[in-house]
């Protein structure tokens, strides 16, 4: 795979993990974690909440922005970038217009709900806060385009996960 790689999720999906093990499997790549943008934001940050303040949402196009920009700059250098963060509903469309390098491939791990439930359990960080599995789940399914390649990952191994995105690299191609 090159140029960019797009995983996107929800919240516990997967996507750090898939884009890391990604990263590993190629010769010469960047994992590119947009929630670290997010983070470096010292004070007057606005995080996105199912209210959806205009500031939060400026603050989140931000970090896309910067992710995507990110992305393109290690390619230009010869690497494939995997971008990973939660981006979803019409954001996902948006998001695929801020990187310019093609070829550009989207990835959307969509693992059940439950799924979801028992790996957000499992893990040490929490990535609901004021949302709800069961909310972000719904606007993954309803709102998100059905853009690149879309797997349901619950009952893979992010090794089998990343054995079918390299298989079907081709479905992924989204630009």
């Amino acid at each position: 795979m090159k140029g960019v790689v797009l995983i996107t999720g929800i919240s516990a999906s997967g996507k750090s993990t898939v884009a890391q093990a990604l990263a590993e499997r190629l010769p010469r790549a960047a994992h590119v974690r947009g929630d670290a943008f997010r983070r470096m934001v010292v004070s007057g940050r606005a995080d996105m909440t199912p209210e959806e303040t205009g500031e939060a949402v400026r603050q989140l196009h931000l970090r896309y922005r910067i992710a995507a920009n990110v992305a393109d700059l290690y390619a230009e250098a010869g690497f494939t970038a995997i971008v990973q963060d939660v981006v979803l509903g019409p954001d996902l469309e948006l998001f695929t217009k801020w990187i310019r390098t093609r070829p550009l491939h989207v990835v959307v791990l969509a693992p059940d709900a439950a799924t979801v439930e028992r790996r957000e359990q499992e893990r040490a960080k929490t990535g609901y806060g004021d949302w709800t599995v069961a909310r972000l789940d719904e606007a993954l399914r309803r709102e998100t385009p059905r853009l690149g390649l879309w797997l349901d990952t619950s009952r893979q191994t992010p090794d089998l996960t990343v054995d079918e995105i390299i298989a079907r690299a081709e479905e992924s191609r989204a630009g």
